[in-house]
């Protein structure tokens, strides 16, 4: 069967080699790239402080048996994730299901579900003393199946995290040019496929793309793995430092973490570098919806159990406990500080990080070779590490600055270093979309590097900014360790009260933070999703402006 042809990158390739990055972009690149490297630095000294002890710890067991766990959690959480956002935007973005418009705002939204409160909900709901548990009872059912160990991590993990592929995949199918498609469908190719030769190979970077941050999040992840009890490196980590005041060992086992993580990151970045073919760009009109048919009915039980999941039982079980709270009179009079001193640290986070993740995304799609390559490495290190490892590492290097420590500064700084390459990541995607020949036009007429970028880049990127910055927001809500250990005197999260409580099973205590964490963290999520559509209409009209240029030219 014959391939159909897709353009490819010679020339895009050819037209980005004749100039080579400024010096205030290397600059930039490698300051951030010394930034991201101190948690690993810190990790080395600390293990070498006990060199026998680190390599015995290495090639124990234990160890052994943490990695395989760690490494099949993540790689089974990445595959079933993609096999759930994969049909869900593919019906959102291209079908003729009612509804669609619904259901994809619906379907993003157990994205502002923590996973440490979606893995809360489903031990209350089906838990040995569980809601579910006390229904069936009555009808003889003794005992429902564990919902702890690895399944019920791979269960609620991928629940939680299938979003980010779901928002990464749906402006890459509403991008793609249907006419490339149309051409196979008369070459007399079958839809199937047709999506397997040519909409798939569009859609690969945003798979690649939404496939590392599920994986690095798995890898990263403490708060499920903990409550479900799963033995994870996270959880591994976190015991060795807090429970057995074993730094040595714990570095150690942080550091193969980041091997694990950079090998994930070594090879995205191998896949980005090997893809010949282009992105598809859109044509200026959208590709004409599929009828499902007799498939209607078969996609709405689908989009009814993943949604049922992942939204309504973790929701209506918060609301079950806020009410069971409200009825025994538990307080929640600090509302108003834990609110604003949420919403002020994850602001600033998301601002810092784009602006440190710019000349990252930059470099990684406007200069492609080793020295932006590890760069882009290098700046996925922290978050692939637990939050508790970064910021012990920054404890570490603060030392010698004692004003620094437990400053809202210094928790900045883990923020930055936990969720860079979710902006990078957002603003790469963006960058991608835009022509690089709007660019060399400008250079050619005499424009200045940092006039061609205020003046064309960021304004045709600048949305895609505000989706990262809203995803770094979102993110930053979420995050525990980190902000248990840095956070300045008096400074409390919705994300710190929530583990407090449900850590201690005081589910009627942790309802309440958790259901303002989560809509507090809907509203990042819907500045996200305007971010990135709006970012893809505007990177379409740049485009189509360049080529009717090109076009008179």
């Amino acid at each position: 069967m014959v391939s159909i042809p897709l353009p490819v990158r010679t020339g895009v390739a050819r037209r980005q080699g004749r100039r080579g990055p400024g010096v205030v972009l290397v600059a930039s690149g490698a300051l951030v790239a010394l930034l991201c490297l101190i948690p690993p630095v810190y990790l080395v000294i600390r293990a070498a402080g006990s060199w026998d002890t680190a390599v015995e710890t290495l090639l124990s067991g234990s160890a052994l048996e943490t990695t395989f766990n760690t490494v099949a959690l993540a790689a089974l959480v990445t595959a079933l994730a993609i096999a759930i956002a994969l049909p869900l935007a593919w019906l959102v973005e291209r079908s003729d299901l009612p509804g669609r418009r619904a259901i994809g705002i619906l379907a993003a939204l157990p994205l502002a579900i923590p996973s440490y409160v979606g893995a809360m909900a489903f031990i209350a709901a089906f838990g040995p003393r569980g809601i579910v548990q006390g229904w069936l009872e009555p009808l003889g059912v003794e005992r429902l199946p564990s919902i702890y160990g690895f399944p019920g991590a791979v269960l609620v993990m991928t629940l939680f995290t299938y979003p980010y592929l779901f928002l990464t995949l749906r402006p890459a199918l509403a991008a793609a040019d249907p006419r490339v498609e149309e051409l196979s469908r008369t070459f007399g190719y079958s839809g199937w496929v047709t999506f397997r030769r040519v909409v798939l190979p569009s859609l690969r970077p945003a798979l690649t793309s939404g496939s590392l941050l599920v994986a690095l999040y798995v890898l990263s992840d403490f708060g499920a793995p903990t409550l479900l009890r799963f033995s994870s490196f996270t959880r591994v980590i976190f015991a060795r430092y807090t429970t057995a005041f074993d730094r040595s060992t714990a570095a150690a086992l942080a550091l193969l973490l980041v091997a694990l993580a950079l090998a994930v990151v070594a090879l995205e970045v191998w896949a980005r570098s090997k893809r010949r073919l282009d992105a598809i760009r859109d044509s200026g009109r959208p590709a004409a919806p599929v009828a499902l048919g007799a498939w209607r009915w078969p996609a709405y039980a689908f989009v009814a159990a993943i949604l049922s999941l992942a939204l309504v039982l973790p929701l209506g079980v918060l609301v079950y406990w806020l009410g069971r709270g409200l009825e025994q009179g538990v307080a929640f009079e600090d509302a108003g500080s834990l609110i604003a001193d949420s919403v002020t640290a994850a602001g600033l986070a998301a601002a810092a990080s784009v602006v440190v993740g710019l000349p990252v995304a930059l470099l990684a799609v406007r200069h492609r070779g080793w020295f932006s390559r590890s760069v882009e490495v290098a700046s996925y290190t922290g978050y692939a590490l637990p939050g508790l490892v970064v910021a012990l590492a920054l404890v570490f290097a603060a030392v010698r600055f004692s004003w620094l420590y437990q400053t809202l500064p210094l928790l900045i700084a883990a923020y930055v270093l936990l969720f860079l390459p979710q902006a990078t990541g957002t603003m790469r995607v963006s960058l991608e979309r835009i022509r690089p020949s709007m660019e060399e036009a400008a250079r050619g007429l005499g424009r200045s590097p940092l006039r061609v970028l205020t003046s064309i880049t960021l304004p045709l990127a600048g949305r895609g900014m505000l989706a990262g910055a809203a995803l770094v927001f979102l993110t930053t809500m979420k995050e525990l360790p980190a902000t248990l250990i840095l956070s300045p005197a008096g400074f409390h999260t919705l994300a710190s009260r929530t583990w407090s409580a449900s850590s201690e099973a005081r589910f009627g205590e942790a309802a309440g933070p958790a259901l303002l964490l989560v809509a507090i963290s809907t509203v990042a999520l819907v500045a996200f999703r305007l971010g990135t559509t709006r970012s893809s209409r505007d990177a379409r009209a740049g485009n189509r402006a360049a080529m009717r240029t090109s076009d008179r030219d």
